[in-house]
């Protein structure tokens, strides 16, 4: 059985810049004051600039004096983000800029620029009461990226396929010993070189597999699909010579007709079913784990924000599981006697004054800070040494986990009872009923990729 898919640095990184346009997209600005400049790759930063400055001269025109200043402003507001950048990155840019209203009522200015994780094919300049994603939105529906090993008698190619993008990594061949029909002594020695032959192929197919899809020594690609007109295929799946690490990221080996750029083709359009469920099975899989762990009673699980929470930051958590949308806030208090702790509260909960009364003084708490949870557990996650895993809630599983447990929970190391200050026992019985009947950032700063509007 092959180890849980746990998120690695692409999918984070996909996973912030989707709730990032989310947010975007979602943001209101008053007036038509709100910028989305859009720049496809190769294209100039001064070209750009010099853009700007004529779309500055034209704001001169327009009657509202408010609005007219605001346009003006968030536009020399992107030139200064442009400075940033000596040169257009190698996918293009992205630059939303202006003011919006954030959920409290205020005027919140917003001026992020970044790279999107796949090449842009378009550019775009616009003034409206609203950001327009949508050019990025079509390059993180497809943000997964999957592995090809494919693999003959003739010869090996190492491909990619992202969406729709497919991409030859390396290829090369090979001239195999055939069989022979010569009988005696020949046909012993002739059969030993021809083992040494593919033994010493098989080696260099699975040493330039590790070379591609392992990057500081993690796997890069969501899943490796095996395929070949030969046995070579099934014989690398089994050899002791692939990786660990590769052989257990390959999720399926097929059957193709040709080899090289030929076979990848083929196998793409074999694939394109099985690897559209892959995510949702990778889901699927890690859930239903937490699920049978829970009906084994062992103690090496939790759930709820503060279960997790606790057992992550105490070492405790092995692989944590989190909703994608999951939107609780992280608030650092302080209480009357000066004592530091973290609340972990719903946006609804927030608005709520009782939120922040020190249940042992009955003081209000006062609030030094605060982050989106989320956030703050894809940045901190690995100084505990724990895995992460990402998950929807567009199937049955995710949905249950979700509805059932907050949509975060964790996989722990060893068994732990927690106290019960974290006690979950209500809400585990509410599972078990389920499962039996199966039922603010300003001009000029960084971008960060939580914007809290």
């Amino acid at each position: 059985m092959s180890k849980l898919k746990t998120s690695n640095e692409e999918d984070i990184k996909a996973w912030k810049m989707k709730r990032l346009i989310k947010q975007l997209r979602d943001a209101r600005g008053g007036g038509t004051s709100v910028i989305t400049l859009i720049i496809p790759p190769g294209d100039q930063i001064s070209r750009v600039n010099r853009m700007l400055t004529e779309e500055h001269g034209k704001a001169k025109n327009i009657k509202s004096r408010v609005n007219r200043q605001s346009v003006q402003s968030a536009i020399v507001s992107a030139q200064s983000k442009l400075k940033q950048f000596k040169l257009v990155p190698e996918n293009g840019l992205a630059l939303f800029c202006g003011s919006v209203e954030g959920e409290d009522g205020k005027e919140r200015k917003v001026n992020v620029a970044f790279e999107p994780p796949r090449p842009l094919n378009t550019s775009k300049y616009l003034c409206d009461n609203k950001f327009h994603t949508e050019a990025l939105e079509v390059l993180l529906q497809d943000s997964q990226a999957f592995g090809f090993i494919i693999v003959d008698g003739s010869g090996c190619l190492y491909g990619t396929l992202a969406g729709s993008t497919k991409t030859v990594l390396e290829k090369f061949t090979v001239d195999l010993p055939k069989k022979h029909n010569k009988g005696g002594q020949s046909s012993v020695r002739f059969a030993r070189l021809r083992n040494e032959a593919r033994h010493n192929y098989l080696r260099k197919v699975s040493e330039k597999a590790k070379k591609i899809f392992l990057t500081n020594e993690v796997i890069n690609v969501t899943g490796i699909i095996l395929a070949g007109s030969a046995e070579f295929k099934k014989e690398l799946g089994k050899s002791e010579l692939l990786d660990h690490r590769v052989k257990d990221a390959v999720i399926n080996i097929i059957d193709i007709a040709y080899g090289g750029m030929n076979g990848f083709n083929q196998a793409i359009k074999l694939s394109t079913e099985f690897l559209s469920n892959v995510k949702l099975m990778q889901e699927k899989k890690v859930i239903n784990q937490l699920f049978e762990t829970i009906r084994l009673d062992n103690n090496k699980f939790c759930f709820g924000v503060n279960d997790t929470i606790h057992g992550l930051t105490n070492g405790i958590v092995d692989t944590l599981i989190l909703w994608e949308d999951l939107d609780h806030l992280r608030y650092k208090v302080r209480d009357s006697e000066g004592m530091v702790s973290y609340l972990h509260l719903t946006p609804k909960q927030a608005l709520q004054n009782s939120s922040f009364i020190d249940k042992r003084t009955k003081q209000k708490l006062d609030i030094i800070e605060s982050e989106s949870l989320s956030e703050w557990i894809t940045e901190n996650y690995k100084k505990y040494s724990s895995e992460i895993v990402i998950v929807t809630d567009q199937s049955q599983e995710g949905s249950q986990f979700v509805n059932g447990f907050g949509g975060i929970a964790a996989l722990l190391r060893y068994a732990y009872t927690f106290e019960s200050e974290y006690d979950s026992e209500e809400d585990l019985s509410d599972f078990e009923e389920k499962s039996d009947s199966e039922e603010d950032s300003d001009y000029g700063e960084e971008a960060n990729f939580d914007l809290y509007f």
